[in-house]
């Protein structure tokens, strides 16, 4: 990760949030982030969750800030959140689908990514369908890059609207020692890679549960403890259940899915679907999540995504102010280092 020691100048934000320290120039995963540098950004997330409850949700902490989204996959959450966070903060954002861009007509990544700093980008909100993308666009784009989701690797913004989520709705604000349950499709889920990161930093006792298939490396990952990252992952669902603080169900990305994985959807959700039957084996207000977009009654059963234990509608919401919170310490970094704009 490319750093550069910042502080965030003073460009008319909430006063809550200054003065606060950033050191990253980039955020292309959370595997770099301590315990201080998560609390700085929840810290200026609850500053960002002030002014969305404010009658007109905006600031012009970032005013003349060129921000372009650049998406070579589908999406809705996370693209239409990092617009509205943007227009929050007064920035001028321009969107772009790679398949109506000239990537349809054969332009690499390194030259689209240099086009968009020569018409004026400052910040480049990126997913791509392989990992790493975003690493080689941070190579040379000479403003920031926030990664918005690569491949399998990382998805760095929805592991801190998550740990947000969790911050505000469990007792005391705090995840030590609280057990954590991902279940589902941890293989190819770029979610479960970056929250295994910020979910052990903040002391969670954090559990991967899903067939032994889709747990490939993850299993030997927990036996090592790399990185002094420990958790667990196991198959067995009730196991993993048994008085769980939190869980959280992950799509089944069937787009991803090599063949022979799975026997059928249907003997996935009879066996690992989230279910009210399942959940009874969790603590009476587990919190449920998701990180959407939701294969009902595949992963989650209909009943329990609209459980009032279930967050994942709040966790679109704090999205947005996490995403917020993202741009304007990033833009903080790009300034103090000369970036200008």
């Amino acid at each position: 990760m490319t750093t550069a020691t910042a502080s965030v100048p003073a460009v008319d934000a909430p006063p809550e949030t200054q003065p606060v320290a950033w050191r990253h120039r980039h955020l292309l995963d959370v595997d770099g982030l301590g315990p201080a540098e998560l609390e700085l950004v929840m810290g200026t997330t609850d500053a960002m969750r002030e002014v969305l409850a404010r009658p007109i949700p905006k600031v012009p902490a970032l005013r003349g800030t060129n921000v372009t989204i650049l998406f070579y996959e589908a999406s809705t959450r996370t693209r239409v959140s990092f617009e509205v966070a943007a227009k929050n903060l007064s920035c001028d954002v321009v969107n772009i689908a790679a398949s109506a861009s000239s990537v349809s007509k054969g332009e690499s990544l390194v030259d689209t990514v240099r086009t968009i700093e020569a018409l004026g980008a400052h910040m480049l909100v990126m997913r791509h369908g392989v990992s790493g993308a975003p690493y080689l666009a941070a190579e040379v784009f000479g403003g920031s890059v926030l990664n918005g989701g690569d491949g399998w690797h990382a998805h760095p913004s929805q592991a801190l609207l998550d740990l947000y989520t969790l911050r505000s709705r469990l007792p005391g604000g705090s995840l030590e020692g609280r057990k954590v349950v991902i279940l589902g499709d941890v293989l190819h889920s770029r979610v479960a890679r970056s929250n295994v990161w910020s979910l052990t930093a903040m002391g969670a006792d954090l559990w991967l549960c899903g067939p032994s298939t889709l747990l490939r490396g993850f299993d030997a990952w927990a036996a090592r403890g790399a990185a002094g990252r420990r958790f667990t992952a196991t198959s067995d669902p009730d196991e993993a259940l048994r008085d769980a603080d939190v869980v959280m169900a992950l799509r089944i990305q069937r787009e991803r899915m090599a063949s022979g994985l799975l026997p059928s959807l249907r003997e996935y959700a009879a066996r690992y679907g989230l279910t009210q039957e399942r959940l009874r084996r969790a603590k009476p207000d587990v919190v449920i999540m998701h990180p959407g977009p939701m294969n009902e009654g595949v992963e989650i059963a209909p009943d329990v995504a609209v459980d009032p234990r279930s967050v994942i509608t709040d966790q679109v919401t704090n999205g947005v102010a996490v995403r917020m919170a993202l741009l304007y310490l990033l833009a903080g970094a790009r300034q103090r280092a000369g970036g200008g704009g």
